[in-house]
């Protein structure tokens, strides 16, 4: 851009060139637009590398996969990267975080096969949260000591499956999921030749304690009594003589039941994890169970369905980092790619070690589109 200082005497007049904004990638060609809409139809659309380039190309612009994988990784290390350590400083202050973990497939990760399973673990705030916040982990492996580091000292409230790994955390109050023993049992039901039998009893059980939570949603404060206080009585009044019918119901029918059979494997479940299962009705603030993660996990496992598995862990990592971002951008009802514009803009103008607390999801307008 050039400008003409008109002030000054004809004889003496000079053209100023503007310096060019910092690219987001140096010496390369992607501005911010460019580098997010290609985040974006990688990690919202599911669209794999190859295909994108494809796209490039029909565009007039030949971008190779391989220079597509870069600007990935390269978006991620050098900027994208801050935002996810912000963000993950603030879930750590959160009262409710939701914990799971899923599988991916690395090709290129030392001392460990092409075709062996490394996991992404998962973390999310309550969804009633003022700072919704979606993050995943890229791990090798599923040992307690991933959920131990990220989480570190964690002293608030829980929610996992019942994995073991996630009870290590000594300093949180665990709960379980209700769902994952409902499914169990929605499982059972189908190895039988015809409907009924104990699986539908129990299901019976799991049908009632869902409709509470639906009234308990509706139920009004009584005159100052907080939301929380409300859930928790109405929980007290309605949910805990459902849930002493069925554990009584299941210590009856335990003795009955093959242990290898789905049934005995749901009955078990459920005895095992009755103390976490059943603890939400002692809390307000907690969920029945773990569905809230659970939806945000199945966008990432139906992208993996497209793009397979990293190539590297540098890949792998760098689409922790993103996923996280998109998929804490969707619980804060913020537009992705005019989010990725606006950040990867303002980022490389900013010192690295500046703050960039104003940059994080929820604190986007959610008005803005791109």
């Amino acid at each position: 851009m050039l400008a003409v200082i008109a002030t000054a005497p004809a004889s003496t007049r000079r053209c100023v060139t503007a310096p060019m904004p910092v690219q987001p990638l140096p010496g390369g060609i992607a501005t911010a637009s460019t580098l997010a809409f290609a985040l974006v139809h990688k990690y919202v659309d599911g669209t794999p590398l190859y295909r994108l380039a494809q796209t490039f190309e029909r565009a007039g612009v030949p971008v190779s996969r391989g220079a597509l994988g870069h600007w990935v990784i390269g978006s991620s290390e050098r900027h994208l990267a801050r935002i996810y350590d912000a963000l993950k400083l603030r879930l750590r202050l959160q009262p409710l975080i939701h914990g799971n973990e899923t599988t991916v497939q690395v090709l290129k990760e030392k001392d460990k096969q092409a075709t062996s399973t490394s996991f992404m673990w998962a973390y999310r705030s309550g969804e009633d949260s003022d700072e919704p916040i979606m993050l995943l982990d890229y791990q090798p492996g599923r040992g307690q000591i991933y959920p131990q580091a990220f989480l570190g000292d964690y002293r608030g409230l829980l929610m996992s499956d019942g994995y073991s790994a996630w009870r290590t955390l000594e300093g949180a109050t665990h709960f379980g999921c209700m769902a994952h023993s409902r499914r169990r049992f929605v499982n059972a039901l189908k190895t039988r030749n015809k409907p009924g039998g104990p699986p539908e009893q129990a299901l019976k059980f799991f049908e009632q304690l869902y409709r509470v939570e639906g009234q308990a949603r509706n139920e009004k404060p009584d005159k100052g009594e907080t939301r929380d206080h409300c859930m928790r009585r109405f929980r007290q009044q309605h949910s805990v003589p459902v849930l002493n019918a069925l554990k009584e119901w299941l210590d009856a029918i335990a003795p009955k039941v093959l242990p290898d059979s789905k049934l005995g494997d749901a009955v078990s479940y459920t005895l095992n994890q009755w103390e976490y299962l059943t603890r939400y009705t002692e809390d307000g603030r907690m969920p029945i169970d773990n569905n809230l993660l659970e939806r945000d996990i199945r966008i990432f496992a139906t992208g993996r369905k497209s793009w397979l598995f990293s190539d590297t862990v540098e890949g792998a990592r760098a689409s922790a980092v993103v996923y996280s971002l998109m998929l804490t951008c969707r619980a804060c009802g913020v537009e992705p790619l005019a989010w990725l514009r606006h950040v990867l803009a303002e980022l490389p103008q900013r010192a690295g070690d500046a703050d960039s607390n104003d940059l994080l999801p929820f604190n986007f307008p959610k008005t803005t589109t791109a």
